[in-house]
C-alpha cells in the first residue's frame, strides 16, 4: 500500500514538473516553435515558395528512392539463383542506355526551372520602396535607413542584457522566456507590403544576416557590400540569428524585425529623427564629471556589460575593468585608443558617437575600485580618431 502511494506521488509530482516544463515553453510567433520539424511559417511570397520547392524536392527525391530501390530489390528477390534463375550474358543496350540518361535530364530540369525562378526573383533587389544597411560588428548589429521615411535614422541593435545575464546564470525551465537570446533593444523597423533592400556589410569579421521567416539570408562580409530584400506581407515580430559563426559571442548576435502598418512605420520615423535631433551632441561641449559617468552608465550597460560583466571583472579572456591598470592610467589616450581600435579579443568601438566613447570611458575610470576622478571630454576621443 505505502509502495502504491509513493508512486503515486511520483506520478504526480512527475505530471506536475511535466505541465509546469510544457507552461513554460510556448511557440514564439515568427520565430522558433516548440518541436518545430518544419520551416518557419512564411510571411513574405518568397519565404512561401521556398517552403513549395523545399517540399517539392523532398517529395522528388523520396519517390525517386523508392522507384529506384523498389525495382532493385525487386529484381533481386524474383531473380535469385536460389529459386533457378540463371544470370543473362549480354552487352549494354542502347534502350536502356537512352533511357537513364534522358530521365534523370528532364527530373533535373523540372527541378531546376522552379528553383531557378525563386533563385532570381530573391535577387533581385531594384524598385525598392526602403533601403537600410545593415553592419555586422562583434557582435550586434548597426542599421542605417538610406532611402524611405526614415532616411537618415540609424541605431545599433543590441541583445537584452537581461538575457545574458539569465545564460550566464544557466537558463532553465520557467528562466526562460520565449523570446530567449532573441531579445534587442532596438529592432529594425520597416513597413508592412514595402520592398525592403537590406544592404550589408561588416566591420570586424564576416558575419551573415537573415531571417527564415522571410526567406532571407546574405552574407556580411568585411570591404564588402552585398544585398538581399523581402516584403512582408504580415504586421508582427520576426526573428532570426547571425549565421556566420563570428566569434565568442556569436549566440548572442540576434536579429529582431518589426513590421508595422505604414501609419504606425511613418509615426515611428517621425519619432526616430526626434530622439536623434536630441541626442546630436556637440563634440566641442564639456562636461561635468556627474553628467559624463551617468550617460557611461547607460553606454555601459548597453554595450560592454556582456562581456566585461556588471561588476567589471570580466570573463575568460575578457580582461577586467576593475582595476585595470590602463583604466587608471594617468594617460587617458591609452584607454581611448583602445576603445577606438579595439586590443586582442575586445573589437573596436568607432561606431559610438564620440560622446558616448568618452562617457563610457570616464564611467570605467569612475567605478567600481576605480577612483581616478579623471574626465574624458568628447573632444579628446575626437582628437585620437584616425591615430
Amino acid at each position: 500500500m505505502k509502495r502504491n502511494s509513493k508512486i503515486g506521488a511520483l506520478l504526480t509530482l512527475g505530471g506536475a514538473l511535466a505541465g509546469t516544463a510544457s507552461a513554460a515553453v510556448q511557440d514564439l510567433p515568427g520565430g522558433p516553435a516548440v518541436r518545430q520539424l518544419n520551416l518557419h511559417a512564411a510571411a513574405t511570397r518568397i519565404a512561401v515558395e521556398q517552403s513549395w520547392l523545399h517540399w517539392f524536392m523532398l517529395i522528388t527525391c523520396t519517390v525517386i528512392f523508392v522507384l529506384v530501390f523498389g525495382v532493385m530489390f525487386y529484381s533481386i528477390w524474383k531473380h535469385r539463383k536460389s529459386v533457378g534463375h540463371k544470370p543473362a550474358n549480354f552487352h549494354e543496350s542502347v534502350m536502356v542506355e537512352l533511357l537513364w540518361t534522358a530521365v534523370p535530364f528532364v527530373i533535373v530540369i523540372l527541378m531546376a526551372l522552379p528553383a531557378t525562378k525563386v533563385l532570381v526573383a530573391s535577387k533581385d533587389t531594384s524598385n525598392a520602396d526602403v533601403t537600410i544597411k545593415a553592419t555586422g560588428y562583434q557582435w550586434k548589429w548597426g542599421y542605417d535607413y538610406l532611402t524611405g521615411e526614415a532616411q537618415g535614422v540609424s541605431f545599433l541593435s543590441t541583445i537584452d542584457p537581461v538575457h545574458r545575464e539569465i545564460s550566464n546564470a544557466g537558463a532553465q525551465g520557467s528562466d526562460v522566456p520565449n523570446d530567449y537570446l532573441l531579445k534587442v533593444d532596438n529592432p529594425m523597423v520597416v513597413p508592412v507590403n514595402k520592398k525592403i533592400r537590406v544592404i550589408t556589410t561588416a566591420n570586424d569579421v564576416i558575419h551573415a544576416w537573415g531571417v527564415p521567416a522571410f526567406g532571407v539570408k546574405q552574407d556580411a562580409i568585411p570591404g564588402f557590400v552585398r544585398d538581399t530584400w523581402f516584403r512582408s506581407e504580415k504586421v508582427g515580430d520576426f526573428y532570426g540569428q547571425c549565421y556566420e559563426l563570428c566569434g565568442k559571442e556569436h549566440a548572442y548576435m540576434p536579429i529582431h524585425v518589426k513590421v508595422l502598418s505604414q501609419e504606425d512605420f511613418a509615426k515611428w520615423a517621425d519619432d526616430q529623427k526626434k530622439v536623434m535631433a536630441a541626442k546630436a551632441d556637440d563634440p566641442a561641449k564639456v562636461w561635468t564629471l556627474a553628467d559624463i559617468t551617468a550617460r557611461g552608465e547607460k553606454v555601459y550597460n548597453a554595450n560592454c556589460s556582456a562581456c566585461h560583466q556588471p561588476n567589471g571583472k570580466g570573463a575568460g579572456p575578457i580582461l577586467p575593468l576593475d582595476g585595470s591598470p590602463i583604466v587608471n592610467d594617468a594617460d587617458k589616450t591609452k584607454q581611448i585608443q583602445v576603445v577606438l581600435n579595439g586590443r586582442n579579443a575586445m573589437p573596436p568601438w568607432k561606431q559610438l558617437s564620440d560622446t558616448d566613447l568618452a562617457a563610457v570611458i570616464s564611467f570605467t575610470k569612475n567605478h567600481w575600485s576605480n577612483k581616478t576622478g579623471q574626465i574624458v571630454q568628447p573632444a579628446e576621443v575626437l582628437a585620437q580618431r584616425g591615430k
